[in-house]
């Protein structure tokens, strides 16, 4: 009979355990999730990512984790496809028990995620290579946006850059050549809203869509125009085959394009004709190594990984997302986790990030970089 009674208290405090435990969170181990594209046209950008993500993750678990936890990631590939995105989170969330999540992709793939998987669900999400406005807000008016921690400017912020450049140049025939979806509509919302700044508007839209290179009617109708820039809110793919068309119409304006083009990338696939394109900037440059926390990426990464603006920006989500953890203490739990988050003012030495309870944004920093000889790219 007192073999029972222990017996039936041993299970008590079991269930009692296993009912309070943290999803993601043993006594040795913190299991994170990341859905990326590693696949298709736009895999290498995922790849950058989840190689930093992953070579920083070991670096603090050789230093003992994060309060005696060693850090896990489990990246699935979604193929900058939302549904597979929207697929993946769930997977991430329901299946693998991931405690929080990092490093998403794109505008459309990651606001619907946000909305319908991992906002209802309250597992914080911290980084995605999107500057778009529905992932930006306000909490009052979008209560899954709690969960969403911006580590990049805004679409808003690098147009903004953009055409007060061009403007600046006395540039006012202005066209916007966008992909279609999320990304791209955010992006020329953008372009317009800073050009009526400047009592301007756009001389021509045209649109190519996502994962295509088929720009022959964007061509045509930004042609007609004669402009004397084009915004281009694009992918590497379709910005360097739309830059190829023009050019062998011989129209040759000014070329601008945004943070998520991937400029290593970019420069890789146009070659010469890279030259002159100009591109904002929402990360410090990758080979200024006077800038401490581009020293202490180019370090982890080391002289022959390759360095890029996609590297540094998942070095400075993974930082982000490892600070709040160590903060958020022993005794781990999304709460913590998040009031961890929220109080986040982090200056890794070149870029800062910052949240609050009500403040998602990170940050705001944009520069502006340009193509020069030999692909290199200039400040």
């Amino acid at each position: 009979m007192q073999f029972l009674k222990q017996l039936l208290a041993v299970a008590a405090i079991t269930v009692s355990t296993l009912a309070t435990a943290e999803p993601g969170v043993t006594d040795n181990a913190i299991t994170l999730g990341m859905t990326s594209p590693f696949s298709g046209t736009n895999g290498v950008y995922g790849t950058d990512m989840r190689q930093v993500i992953q070579a920083y993750f070991d670096q603090v678990n050789k230093s003992g984790g994060v309060n005696g936890r060693k850090i896990n990631l489990v990246a699935l590939d979604d193929g900058y496809e939302t549904d597979r995105a929207v697929a993946n989170t769930k997977a991430l969330i329901n299946e693998k028990n991931v405690f929080g999540l990092l490093a998403s992709y794109g505008s459309s793939p990651t606001t619907e995620a946000m909305n319908t998987v991992f906002g209802p669900a309250r597992v914080p999400l911290v980084g995605t290579i999107s500057g778009a406005g529905t992932l930006r807000e306000p909490i009052s008016q979008n209560p899954n946006g709690r969960y969403m921690f911006n580590v990049r400017a805004s679409y808003a912020d690098e147009t903004e850059a953009i055409v007060n450049q061009l403007v600046s140049l006395g540039l006012k025939n202005i066209a916007v050549f966008y992909q279609n979806d999320g990304f791209g509509k955010s992006g020329l919302d953008g372009v317009t809203a800073s050009l009526k700044k400047h009592n301007l508007a756009p001389s021509v839209a045209a649109t190519v869509e996502r994962n295509s290179v088929e720009v022959t009617a964007a061509v045509e109708a930004i042609a007609k125009a004669k402009p004397q820039a084009v915004v281009m809110v694009t992918l590497y793919k379709p910005t360097a085959a739309f830059v190829k068309a023009m050019k062998k119409i011989n129209q040759s304006p000014m070329f601008m394009t945004l943070s998520p083009v991937g400029t290593e990338q970019l420069v890789a696939e146009l070659g010469p004709d890279a030259r002159g394109i100009g591109i904002s900037q929402v990360m410090p440059y990758p080979w200024n190594d006077i800038v401490p926390m581009v020293r202490d990426y180019q370090k982890l990464v080391g002289s022959k990984g390759g360095y890029s603006y996609y590297g540094i920006e998942a070095y400075a989500m993974a930082r982000v997302t490892v600070d709040a953890l160590k903060r958020a203490g022993k005794d781990l739990t999304r709460e913590k986790y998040m009031a961890a988050l929220e109080s986040t003012s982090l200056d890794m030495g070149g870029l800062k990030v910052a949240y609050s309870a009500t403040n998602r944004q990170g940050s705001r920093f944009v520069e502006l970089t340009v193509v020069g000889p030999g692909g290199k790219v200039l400040k």
